[in-house]
């Protein structure tokens, strides 16, 4: 498995075509690829300011909500905590790697997109919880692949223990959010190495 972090797309295609010329790409075949960009969901916010233009007689998209959100957004986007998610830096004391690509369903009774914007920001809040259970064993990245990949999302995960990665993924299983709206594709587990 290799991952790429880059800052541009065409950064990504200089690392991709630098590892097909390596002696190392030799010895392997590509048989999967996903292509995604680090993303901060913005659920709270939105949900929030759609109650407060529903309170004050308005609504979602006027320009009272509109102005709103480009202040939140712009205070969010100077944010310590927003910075680590959008530009991560890579543990270098926990080696063990996980990928899975994961989508949102859309059965006709259990469809992610047609939950109101304070059940879906409920639901995460909650699926957030369960993962700060695992702060200090788990290094999460997740990456938005709408338009871009079959999937919609891309988490990578990294550890000291290996197995952390299977705790993780088996309590998030029982929430609420993965256990009646998630997909997930094929899982890929590895070690870091420096090449």
């Amino acid at each position: 498995m290799a991952i790429h972090f880059r800052e541009t797309l065409d950064a990504i295609a200089d690392a991709e075509q630098v590892l097909a010329k390596s002696e190392l790409a030799r010895d392997i075949d590509l048989v999967y690829s996903f292509l995604s960009v680090s993303e901060a969901g913005l659920y709270h916010i939105t949900a929030e300011l759609a109650r407060a233009a529903e309170a004050r007689g308005g609504k979602v998209g006027d320009a009272e909500y509109a102005r709103t959100l480009a202040g939140r957004v712009a205070a969010e986007r100077d944010s310590d905590h927003l910075k680590r998610r959008l530009y991560p830096e890579l543990p270098s004391d926990m080696p063990y790697v996980c990928f899975y690509p994961m989508s949102k369903r859309r059965d006709a009774l259990q469809n992610w997109y047609t939950l109101t914007l304070d059940e879906r920001s409920r639901l995460m809040q909650s699926h957030g919880l369960t993962g700060r259970r695992y702060a200090g064993k788990v290094q999460q990245i997740i990456t938005g692949a709408i338009g871009m990949d079959a999937w919609e999302w891309g988490v990578t995960l990294f550890a000291k223990d290996p197995v952390d990665f299977k705790k993780l993924v088996t309590d998030m299983r029982f929430d609420e959010v993965s256990a009646k709206y998630a997909e997930f594709g094929d899982f890929y587990v590895g070690k870091v190495i420096q090449l």
